[in-house]
């Protein structure tokens, strides 16, 4: 037994070397605060600019979203379903066409 003993030593080193590596760099977190830019710029008012504004507003502004590129209604479309789809959007799947609409009757492709 007092044979192994430095092996013994040198294992329990490097087992217990992560642990307390982690104890010195430990985590902390800090509560930040943002301030957004307000923006008083609203949907032109159009037919579904209602439908734009209490979609859309909850996570853009009108200005984010009317200085997209002007898009045909199938990219339109294909952008509201993204933002249902891939970022989660509470957008009710009746309401894409009509938004859609609405963006290309406001910012269409010439």
């Amino acid at each position: 037994m007092v044979r192994n003993l430095p092996l013994i030593v040198l294992f329990a080193c490097f087992a217990f070397t992560p642990l307390r590596g982690h104890a010195e760099g430990r985590l902390v977190l800090q509560s930040l605060s943002v301030d957004l830019p307000d923006s008083d710029r609203a949907f032109p008012s159009a037919p579904g600019s209602d439908t734009a504004s209490n979609n859309c507003l909850a996570c853009h502004s009108a200005g984010m979203v009317l200085n997209q590129p002007a898009m045909s209604k199938a990219q339109w479309t294909a952008e509201v379903n993204k933002m249902r789809t891939a970022y989660r959007a509470p957008i009710d799947p009746k309401d894409v066409d009509t938004i859609a609409n609405y963006l290309v009757g406001i910012r269409s492709k010439k």
